[in-house]
């Protein structure tokens, strides 16, 4: 009895495939093998700091890596944990950046260059905030998710706490008074959504918020408006009245000649704000300074450590030249082994801190 037409075709089919599947399986791929170092301590650290100084942040890694991962205990180990936490950071790995820190942290909590990883810590949370395609667009990042900020913010809360006199503190409370404005724009922005939709309480408990948590940020003013306003949508004229009365005491221009609340006045009381300050208070458009501007630069580092991460915000250049200089602290880190470039070479301080310290002698 002979099967029919199609039965043969799809028998046909799976054993052709069945046969497909075997040839693959009898013919695995090469496992890759580790072969162990492939080169001295002496000679990673070298093509490593080679690498670093042409801004060949790709082959650093590998050397780095190759380094820390052969020789762990060696002489250098430290340092190259040190090293790729900053290719990381600059190469945009900032969960691999957050990653090495941590582990720096924790395997080196004396090293007189620990309170270096507690800040990139800090600021690679940050620059996660801003990561992706939202940093070209006109959207404001506080208009958006912040749970980066907020774990940033706590980073330098622990960073300032340990390490206050750290150098790189300064810059680390100002990014700390950079979020906080922040944070509360995004309390704000919740805040203006319930307005709209008639959602007093709710509007009334993050407005509480910013005025309770951000008291120096922009937001307060519109804050006060929206609490008195909500209040008094609520039923409460005598709490409306006393937000009201500090309102006008403060911020007279937001009490109307009737005594009610001007909210479309308090909004843009923020917005001048946001102006104001560059864009340090509020971030909004800046969100999406190109980083090209950068590259056009020949002088690069005239710019500071700070002005660059902050793409610009702070720390202007212009500013800097009436600022004295840091103490520059000594790295109690080996000394590369020497290679035969002629030209001067950055020491460690001085490109961990991206320029900022132990500036070369110009010749």
């Amino acid at each position: 009895m002979s099967l029919p037409h199609y039965k043969m075709t799809m028998l046909a089919l799976t054993i052709g495939i069945a046969s497909a599947m075997v040839g693959c399986s009898s013919n695995p791929k090469k496992e890759v093998v580790d072969t162990g170092p492939q080169s001295s301590e002496q000679v990673y650290i070298q093509k490593a700091e080679k690498a670093l100084q042409s801004g060949q942040y790709t082959d650093a890694a590998k050397h780095l890596e190759a380094l820390d991962t052969y020789y762990p205990t060696g002489e250098y180990a430290q340092q190259a944990q040190l090293e790729l936490l900053y290719v990381k950071f600059q190469q945009k790995d900032y969960e691999g950046a957050i990653a090495l820190a941590d582990r720096f942290i924790r395997l080196n909590p004396q090293h007189p260059n620990v309170d270096y990883a507690y800040y990139v810590r800090g600021v690679a949370n940050m620059e996660q905030n801003y990561d992706g395609l939202i940093r070209y667009t006109s959207l404001k990042q506080a208009h958006r998710d912040v749970s980066y900020l907020k774990v940033a913010y706590q980073n330098f809360v622990d960073f300032i706490r340990r390490y206050p006199s750290s150098t790189y503190a300064v810059d680390a409370a100002q990014r700390m008074k950079f979020i906080s404005n922040e944070l509360a724009e995004s309390e704000m922005n919740a805040a203006r959504f319930n307005i709209k939709r008639k959602a007093w309480v709710a509007a009334l408990e993050r407005a509480q918020w910013v005025i309770e948590h951000y008291p120096q940020s922009p937001q307060v003013p519109e804050a006060l408006a929206t609490v008195a306003y909500s209040y008094g949508q609520l039923g409460d004229k005598q709490t409306a009245q006393q937000y009201t009365d500090v309102l006008k005491l403060n911020y007279p221009n937001l009490v109307k000649a009737n005594g009610s609340v001007n909210l479309a006045a308090a909004r843009k009381e923020g917005s001048w704000w946001n102006k104001a300050t560059l864009g340090i208070f509020g971030r909004s458009s800046e969100s999406n300074i190109d980083h090209r501007q950068e590259a056009t630069q020949d002088h690069s580092e005239e710019r500071s450590w700070t002005n660059r991460l902050s793409f610009g915000m702070l720390d202007k250049p212009e500013q800097e030249q009436t600022a004295a200089p840091a103490a520059t602290p000594e790295p109690v880190v080996a000394t590369p082994a020497p290679t035969s470039e002629e030209k001067p070479k950055r020491s460690w301080t001085n490109r961990l801190s991206f320029g900022l310290l132990d500036k070369p002698e110009s010749n």
